[in-house]
């Protein structure tokens, strides 16, 4: 073969090839263009029976929603006619009522009418009967009114006095035979013995040569007995005598002992004094404990702070309207123990607050302040029982009480306080108490005489009887008490008599 020839059969078959490769081809083209189709289609079928399938349920469901809200809109039309109904029912009860309204307003107004024609024709008969009244009484309406308001005024105050004295009679029948009972009983239990004694200023002296040994050279030995003791020292004509003057009765005792010592000693110079003056005041010092110790001993008084103590024993050197504070204290804690075991209170602290009551008038400071206050913030301070420290600070009402045991004290202090011969208190001062109290009652109405007695623990009234009668004498008696209570300050309690009575005299000749 030539070249020619099998370049033609080369060329020829490769057409061949590609004419068998472009028919493959094609029949795989449309091979798959149909199974294409066939699932275009099964996905139509699909989609429509979906759809079907959808379009069924939303039919259904409309439907079940349609039933639902017919039946709903079935209910709410039954409602409505009920509602309607019921609303016509009260329509007619309302138009009824109005008519009924109508009609009794009708006959008010008319009943008006009337009332208003009887009302003139009763006032003008009342006119008539009252010319009529005044002429046989010979009074006006006036005056009738006041006597008859007077008349009814004065039967209410007897009513109101009446009911009060029965009152106070109920109350008085078990409380006041209660307290005389406990009261009596604490005073005959009471065995202690009451001081009074008086701070003694002045010291004897063996000659009157003494009185310059005392003074010493250019008074040195006077001035530093004066500076070591913080008293003063008073040497003048009285013979065999020197007087000592100080406020407070501690530095007294120990300059009155001290000069005491010196003059028995006789050797009297400043480095002398000076060692004396120190040694007194130790034991002065042990015994303001021995004092506070020896109470709290004899009371059975236990756990009181050092400081506590001492307070204690400083009161042994005060006094109060002559009466020893400490001998007072002791005394207040034994009726307060007392009158608490009768009551059921707590004991212990009555008596512990009663002790404790004025230990602010043995305390050594510049503070203001009552003794009460001062002394409930010491106890406080030294870690007492609140009660104790609000009997202590109330005793004088500075404070509210809070509680039974603060009551108590109060109560066996005013005891202790107002028992006769407890207390003294100077001529001028007892005297001008009985004229104020005597002035406080003749400044009432109706009072004639008044006299204060028993020093001043009894006030007797004499009233004008035909000023005062009985249910005003009764309070009379209140109004004095309260302006007593409210202007005078006294130790225990003052009785107000009242006397009122009616004297006919004659004589037969």
């Amino acid at each position: 073969m030539d070249l020619t020839m099998l370049i033609s059969i080369s060329l020829g078959g490769v057409a061949l090839g590609w004419i068998v490769r472009w028919f493959y081809a094609k029949t795989q083209s449309s091979s798959s263009e149909q199974k294409a189709l066939r699932q275009k289609e099964n996905w139509l079928s699909d989609a429509k029976n979906a759809k079907k399938k959808l379009l069924l349920e939303a039919q259904n469901q409309i439907m079940e929603d349609r039933r639902v809200f017919d039946k709903e809109i079935r209910n709410l039309r039954s409602e409505m006619q009920k509602y309607e109904k019921r609303i016509q029912q009260k329509e007619d009860n309302l138009e009824r009522k109005v008519s009924e309204f109508e009609k009794r307003q009708s006959v008010l107004h008319r009943r008006e009418k009337d009332c208003v024609n009887k009302e003139k024709q009763l006032a003008e008969k009342n006119q008539v009967w009252l010319e009529e009244l005044e002429r046989i009484s010979g009074l006006t309406a006036e005056e009738a009114k006041k006597l008859i308001m007077q008349t009814l005024e004065d039967e209410a105050r007897h009513d109101a006095q009446s009911l009060l004295n029965k009152i106070e009679q109920e109350a008085n029948s078990t409380a006041e035979q209660k307290a005389r009972s406990i009261i009596i009983a604490t005073i005959q239990r009471l065995a202690t013995d009451v001081t009074a004694e008086m701070t003694v200023t002045s010291v004897s002296l063996p000659n009157d040569e003494m009185k310059g040994k005392i003074i010493g050279r250019e008074g040195r030995n006077i001035r530093a007995l004066e500076t070591l003791t913080g008293v003063d020292i008073i040497i003048d004509d009285t013979p065999e005598e020197v007087v000592i003057s100080c406020f407070d009765p501690i530095r007294k005792h120990i300059a009155k002992t001290a000069l005491e010592w010196l003059i028995l000693d006789g050797r009297i110079h400043p480095t002398r004094i000076e060692e004396i003056v120190q040694k007194v005041a130790q034991e002065m010092n042990q015994v303001i404990f021995e004092e506070g110790e020896k109470v709290l001993f004899d009371l059975g008084i236990h756990g009181m702070h050092t400081e506590g103590i001492r307070s204690l024993g400083r009161l042994h050197f005060r006094t109060s309207y002559g009466q020893n504070v400490l001998a007072h204290s002791k005394e207040v804690a034994v009726i307060a123990g007392m009158i608490a075991s009768e009551v059921g209170a707590d004991v212990a602290i009555a008596k512990r607050g009663a002790l404790l009551h004025d230990i602010g008038k043995g305390m050594d400071t510049d503070r203001e302040g009552g003794h009460a206050e001062i002394g409930g913030e010491l106890v406080r301070r030294l870690g007492e029982d609140p009660r104790v420290v609000n009997a202590v600070a109330a005793h004088h009402d500075d404070e509210e009480i809070i509680s039974p045991e603060g009551v108590i004290v109060q109560i066996a202090d005013a005891i202790s306080a107002s028992r006769p011969g407890a207390r003294r208190e100077s001529l001028d001062h007892h005297i001008k108490r009985l004229e104020n109290l005597e002035k406080i009652a003749k400044g009432f109405e109706g009072v004639d005489k008044v006299f204060a007695i028993q020093a001043g623990r009894e006030l007797r009234i004499m009233v004008n009887n035909l000023r005062v009668n009985d249910d005003q004498a009764k309070q009379l008696a209140k109004n004095i008490v309260k302006d007593v209570e409210d202007q005078l300050k006294y130790p225990g309690r003052i009785r107000v008599t009242i006397i009122r009575e009616t004297r006919v005299v004659e004589y037969a000749r």
